[in-house]
């Protein structure tokens, strides 16, 4: 699915009364066409995320548009997967539930989300941790746990804030690799990353 993003600004209400708003993002204009692997590259505290989230359905833009496929964004929507910078595992659950755990919202039934969570651990290569608590896995692995869960409902669209942003470099390029995986396979990929010297190793297109 294509993303159009459309003169965006975003404003937040001053904490206290008579204080100003503060704007986080100014006239933001750009296009992702379907299938493509864009990074949204910027220092921390310029507006990514939160360009992120508008495009998610998270919040809404003070001014300007987002179009997914010509349809106005104006809440979260099953073609948009979001995957966290800080992974929002649920600690009680296994990896494998955690993984399910989206499609038990979109009851799926239980068969299928058996089959799926198995489809998807091969590919991010997390089949032998099923069973395990997030807390006894590597960030790195909690990271992929994250991104399974993201993918498992098969969405068009993959979200990414700062996938990288927790990890050390050898597992930063490791997560990084998946998502191209994930983005060859037909999905259409946005990350959020500060981390230039990854995003120029990938030569991938940059906004």
């Amino acid at each position: 699915m294509s993303i159009s993003v459309q003169g965006i600004s975003k404003n937040f209400k001053g904490r206290r009364k008579g204080e100003p708003d503060n704007q986080v993002l100014k006239d933001v204009s750009f296009e992702i066409e379907e299938g493509q692997f864009v990074c949204l590259l910027g220092p921390s505290g310029c507006g990514k995320t939160t360009t992120l989230t508008i495009v998610a359905g998270f919040q809404k833009p003070t001014e300007g548009i987002i179009e997914v496929n010509g349809n106005v964004v104006t809440k979260p929507g099953p073609d948009r997967a979001f995957m966290f910078q800080n992974y929002a595992l649920f600690p009680w659950l296994k990896v494998g539930e955690n993984i399910e755990y989206p499609m038990k919202k979109m009851k799926v039934p239980k068969e299928e989300r058996k089959k799926r969570v198995q489809e998807i651990c091969e590919v991010v290569g997390l089949t032998q941790y099923l069973d395990r608590k997030p807390a006894t896995l590597s960030g790195g692995q909690r990271q992929r746990v994250a991104l399974a869960r993201a993918l498992v409902n098969r969405p068009d669209i993959l979200l990414a804030d700062e996938p990288t942003g927790n990890l050390d470099p050898k597992t930063s390029e490791e997560i990084m690799k998946l998502l191209e995986q994930i983005n060859e396979r037909g999905t259409t990929v946005l990350v959020v990353t500060h981390n230039k010297e990854i995003v120029n190793a990938m030569k991938k297109r940059v906004v």
